[in-house]
């Protein structure tokens, strides 16, 4: 038995009827193209996280001391 009751058999029919259709050229371009696009979206979400704790430091070190009273 295999991944969600797929067996292995299936999965290489399935991986040759993919092949034959779409081509090796076509896939390897598809494959490349998705890891660009996962690679841009990690790179997004790194900056997204740097740039907010930057915005959490600078708002923690701005505190006026006119809030605390003498």
């Amino acid at each position: 038995m295999g991944i969600g009751g797929i067996s292995v058999w299936q999965l290489l029919i399935i991986l040759a009827i993919v092949i034959m259709l779409f081509g090796t050229k076509r896939l390897r371009t598809l494959g490349s193209d998705l890891g660009s696009a996962v690679k841009g979206f990690r790179k997004s979400m790194g900056e997204d996280e740097s740039t907010a704790e930057k915005t959490t430091a600078e708002d923690e070190s701005t505190d006026t001391p006119a809030d605390k009273k003498p």
